[in-house]
């Protein structure tokens, strides 16, 4: 990148040296806690850097971080989201070594702690139903309204949930509450849920269990049996955390860690709820969790976003204490800068028109040697073919020309890039009054020389060669969004989905983009960055490319924002 981040000495950041110096800590152990019901997207991006991050800031004191599923719900657990995750997190560049865990690994420790909490009359069986606990909850104003079994015996209690966890209830008959406060400002505290019945396959522990934790009871024990030391989460979970506190205060816990917020990243033009990219995915909007328009980090991995390039964007954005919404032109921003120095060029024509050189006196097929990256030397050069007739793109032809267009017109010259110099000299229209043909000839020794005195040609322009070109499918990927924050749309996110935020078009590109690998990623000259595809492209047979990301931010030129 132009611009390497060193990462700022957050709030975070300050509490774990701090705790480092003091010896209230000799190590520092964070987790990525993702619940396997979703793919990631570039929000779980910046919590996988933070906490990975930090774990490698302070390798030489043996901090580590763990990653760990919190599957504690199998109606939307699932082992595809599981493997999609580690592919994210090692895509990214971080790994866990052999600090990989899973929630349902506890689920014996969970019951355990729940039985301890009932001995110790903070945790009852509840019979009402849940309208009527959400009815007797109360409100800011008004406290909550003590549930008839809340002063069930404790032996009653440990029967009750002994037989919870034998199966001989129906989901909704009864759940595990935790007895701590009905007057309680903060509305987690009013005796909250700690265990449900559900009697569904789970993923991990297949159908050993019937009834599963809520994630309030879960994750603190989680991170309290891994021992972390720092429980970084953001800023939603603030008002739970005296729950997350009460509960490793009341357990019979190992360690007591401590929960610390910060602000979630959000995207403009982008939704981040997991729910509604769910229903994106579920109802067609989109092609698939892996859709490049979508902010899933497979998403960005299939549109070509270079993982160097997000987390550098991860690392612009830093940790702070203040939600906010960023735009997503950084992001874009880092991802054109990092592919402009590192993606090879080559040559494509998306909206082609044909040229006839009609002076062409070589062979029927001659090579012209162009350059794989003109500011870097290292990266040599190619030979490819030209005949006498090349495609250009349609808009490097001008009827008549504009005061500053330098490009092909009658009678004017232009470069073909590592080529000669041509004029044209003629040009045909079709029926619709669009150009169909165009005529020029070359002007004879102008490959990498100076235009010819009394000739002007200020600029050079991309080609293919006709009789070499091959057929290509490339999509032109935009934002999903028209709207700047499409959750505030009135109508709803899904009325303000951009109509435009997929063109697919028939390119002719070079012959070495057709037998190119799946994830090769190149720059278009002049175009745009490319990547081919990984699941659509087979070289030599069917070449697809989608768009990574313009040369530019055509969004500003587009009046989009």
């Amino acid at each position: 990148m132009s611009d390497p981040i060193t990462p700022k000495l957050d709030f975070i950041r300050e509490i774990i040296a701090d705790d480092l110096a003091t010896g209230k800590h000799a190590t520092t152990i964070t987790r990525f806690p993702p619940e396997p019901n979703g793919y990631l997207h570039i929000g779980h991006a910046k919590s996988i850097c933070l906490n990975f991050g930090i774990a490698l800031e302070n390798a030489a004191v043996g901090a580590k971080c763990h990653l760990r599923f919190d599957d504690t719900n199998p109606e939307k657990e699932e082992t595809e989201y599981v493997e999609s995750i580690k592919a994210d997190v090692k895509w990214l560049g971080f790994d866990w070594a052999e600090n990989l865990y899973f929630a349902s690994d506890y689920f014996t420790f969970f019951y355990d702690c729940a039985v301890h909490l009932i001995r110790e009359g903070k945790a009852y069986v509840e019979q009402q139903s849940a309208e009527e606990m959400r009815a007797n909850r109360g409100n800011l104003i008004t406290p909550g309204t003590p549930s008839p079994f809340r002063e069930r015996p404790v032996e009653e209690n440990l029967d009750l949930f002994a037989r919870m966890k034998a199966g001989e209830f129906k989901e909704g008959d009864c759940v595990l509450r935790a007895k701590i406060d009905l007057a309680a400002a903060n509305m987690n505290l009013r005796d909250p849920v700690l265990y449900r019945i559900m009697h569904a396959h789970h993923h991990n522990t297949g159908d050993a269990w019937c009834i599963y934790p809520l994630y309030d009871f879960a994750h603190p024990l989680e991170d309290a049996l891994e021992n972390i030391t720092h429980s970084l989460c953001t800023l939603e979970f603030e008002n739970h955390r005296p729950l997350y506190d009460w509960f490793i205060d009341n357990c019979p816990v190992p360690s007591k860690p401590r929960q610390i917020e910060f602000a979630r990243l959000n995207l403009t033009y982008t939704v981040m709820s997991k729910r509604k990219l769910l229903q994106l995915v579920q109802e067609g909007h989109v092609g698939g969790w892996d859709d490049p328009r979508l902010p899933t980090i497979s998403g960005l991995r299939r549109r070509g976003y270079p993982p160097e390039a997000v987390v550098h964007f991860c690392k612009r954005v830093g940790i702070t204490k203040f939600s906010g919404t960023t735009d997503v032109a950084l992001l874009e921003f880092d991802v054109r800068d990092f592919l402009n120095n590192s993606a090879p060029r080559r040559m494509a024509v998306l909206d082609p028109v044909k040229v006839v050189l009609e002076n062409w006196s070589a062979e029927p097929l001659t090579h012209v040697e162009v350059s794989n990256h003109p500011q870097n030397p290292e990266a040599g050069s190619r030979d490819i073919p030209i005949s006498n007739e090349v495609w250009i793109e349609r808009e490097d032809f001008m009827e008549f020309p504009e005061k500053k267009f330098h490009r092909l017109g009658p009678d004017r010259h232009v470069r073909l890039k590592g080529g000669h110099i041509i004029r044209c000299t003629g040009f045909e229209k079709d029926a619709s009054g669009g150009i169909s043909l165009i005529r020029a000839e070359i002007l004879p020794n102008t490959i990498g020389a100076d235009s010819p005195l009394g000739v002007e040609c200020k600029a050079a322009i991309h080609w293919v060669d006709v009789a070499t070109s091959v057929d290509a499918e490339v999509r032109i990927y935009d934002r999903l969004f028209t709207v700047e924050d499409p959750d505030a749309a009135e109508g709803g996110f899904l009325t303000v989905i951009n109509p435009d935020s997929l063109k697919i078009l028939t390119a002719k590109i070079e012959p070495s983009l057709a037998t190119a690998d799946a994830g090769f990623s190149c720059q278009f000259e002049r175009t745009g960055y490319f990547i081919a595809d990984a699941t659509d492209h087979h070289p030599g047979v069917t070449p697809v490319f989608n768009r990574t990301v313009a040369l530019r931010d055509s969004w500003v030129k587009k009046g989009g924002r």
